[in-house]
């Protein structure tokens, strides 16, 4: 990524993807816990041989298959939506090796299955979404009689979230399922049933008091299948002759980035990196672990093609581009609500970095990609430490994108979660002035020394006061003053929250 007061024209179509066309300005581009942390050590030394598998399955864990997956190795089990598996190892977190009821073992996608019996492992319950991302995928759809069954706010809790078009136009109702004091639950009194499926599967053919029948179900990540870490179990380093290369999406100070096909099948963006471009022995090394980074706002690295010179890196490919282009195509028609979305996504894959210690160091909106449902997800994380280019270079030598750096960086070329954190509050204003470039009219060294003397960015005019204040709390001169990754998504759930609400009342008051 070049940072400079000159103009420059980004387009992004994947992880490690910041195209720069030669014509234009800075960017304009398209829509500690270490129980969870990751061990680089570990993770780039060769792992050892999986051990054989044991046959006795008794005690072995039952999992039902979420989405299909077709076997790409020798190694792996292809698994059939709807079908019961047994795990056989779960040595690796990403990967486990399990066997179908015919007998076939190979490895599958941990993220693809659930454990059998348990509520997750219907295609109706959303783990970890609010009021208003229910309401929010529910009128995505727009389906009448479209339903989820999310946690409720109360521990142990569970809420159906129901659209309805009725009347002519959409609503939605929450109801919370509610038990006696024997354990029965319901939604209406007059209809008790011994668990939650047996009550969902009623209303699928009953409304009994509620404002459709749960018609539709909606899950969480409506039609896209999670991505996999990796192409495989244990595959990063991906064979050239299984690419097949499509149409030039962009080319920059990388190189160029296709669209393409591996294995003819599946959709990735493919980037050729130019001689010289960056460190490529140091990337690779890193390109183990980066493909071990497997959460569902990443953009997914699969992999890089190091047998031949230049090198290939593989990824996921996004087929709404750039946030911040998408942002700068769409201003003016994005709800309020919308916008902070936007945030959570990032928030949430900030969150999972910083889980597992692992710093990003360019954290911005041009950084950040969406895809056909509208998702964003942060990529290119880590990748400035492997950039050549000398308009990243300070004259302390370190590399750094000075309008999204904090005083530690600008100054000590000092990284950690913390300056992350600072990033993404200017990634928030972004958002908020709807792809305007942070401190637009000033030189990097006038930004300097205006952060350095306390300036800060002014609320953006999408930005309530409160979401001024989340992005502000990230401004702190200190790092020890700013909020963690875990915080601020708390906090920005909690505003969507609000903000959801107060925008249906309006809304409503308009329809009456």
């Amino acid at each position: 990524m070049i940072h400079s007061n000159q103009s420059s024209h980004w387009i992004f179509c994947c992880c490690c993807c910041a195209l720069q066309t030669r014509s234009s300005t800075c960017v304009d581009v398209n829509s500690s816990r270490r129980s969870g942390s990751i061990c680089r050590s570990q993770l780039s030394k060769k792992k050892l041989p999986y051990p054989p598998p044991d046959d006795d399955d008794d005690g072995m864990m039952k999992v039902v298959a979420m989405y299909d997956f077709s076997a790409r190795e020798s190694s792996d089990l292809t698994l059939h939506q709807g079908d019961e598996y047994t795990i056989l190892h779960k040595q690796d977190q990403l990967w486990w090796r399990a066997k179908d009821e015919h007998g076939n073992k190979g490895f599958i996608p941990s993220n693809y299955v659930t454990e059998v019996g348990t509520i997750e492992a219907n295609h109706w319950y959303c783990k970890n979404i609010n009021r208003a991302e229910a309401e929010h995928l529910l009128r995505q759809e727009g389906k009448d009689g479209g339903f989820v069954v999310r946690s409720s706010s109360q521990p142990g809790s569970y809420t159906v979230s129901v659209y309805s078009q009725s009347l002519g136009k959409g609503e939605i109702k929450h109801y919370q399922i509610k038990q006696t004091d024997a354990g029965l639950f319901y939604l209406a009194e007059k209809h008790l049933f011994n668990s939650i499926l047996e009550l969902i599967n009623y209303h699928k053919h009953n409304s009994a008091g509620l404002m459709s029948r749960l018609r539709y179900p909606i899950g969480p990540l409506g039609k896209c299948l999670p991505a996999t870490a990796g192409f495989s179990s244990d595959k990063w380093d991906i064979d050239p002759s299984e690419l097949t290369f499509m149409k030039e999406l962009g080319s920059g100070q990388f190189g160029v980035v296709r669209l393409g096909k591996w294995r003819a099948q599946h959709k990735v963006a493919i980037k050729t990196i130019n001689e010289g471009a960056m460190s490529e022995d140091d990337f690779i090394e890193e390109a183990k672990i980066m493909t071990r980074m497997c959460h569902p706002k990443l953009v997914q690295l699969y992999g890089v093609c190091v047998t031949r010179r230049p090198i290939c890196i593989v990824t996921e490919f996004m087929e709404n581009g750039c946030l911040l282009h998408f942002l700068r195509q769409h201003s003016g028609s994005l709800e309020q609500v919308t916008l902070l979305f936007m945030c959570q996504d990032v928030c949430e894959g900030m969150e999972y970095l910083e889980e597992n210690n692992f710093i990003h160091r360019d954290l911005a909106a041009r950084n950040c990609l969406v895809n056909e449902r509208c998702v964003v997800k942060v990529c290119d994380f880590g990748m400035t430490r492997y950039v050549l280019d000398n308009q990243y270079i300070s004259s302390m030598g370190s590399r750094f994108p000075v309008k999204w750096s904090p005083p530690e960086v600008l100054h000590f070329n000092k990284y950690s979660s913390k300056s992350d954190v600072w990033s993404f509050g200017v990634l928030m204003w972004e958002v908020f002035s709807e792809g305007k470039i942070p401190f637009e009219n000033r030189s990097n060294v006038e930004v300097v020394e205006e952060v350095t003397g306390g300036g800060r960015l002014y609320r953006p005019h999408r930005a309530t006061p409160h979401v001024y204040n989340i992005m502000y709390s990230c401004w702190h001169e200190r790092p020890g003053g700013r909020p963690c990754f875990s915080e601020l998504l708390q906090n920005t759930r909690q505003i969507t929250e609000d903000t959801h609400t107060t925008e249906a009342h309006i809304s409503q008051a308009s329809i009456t």
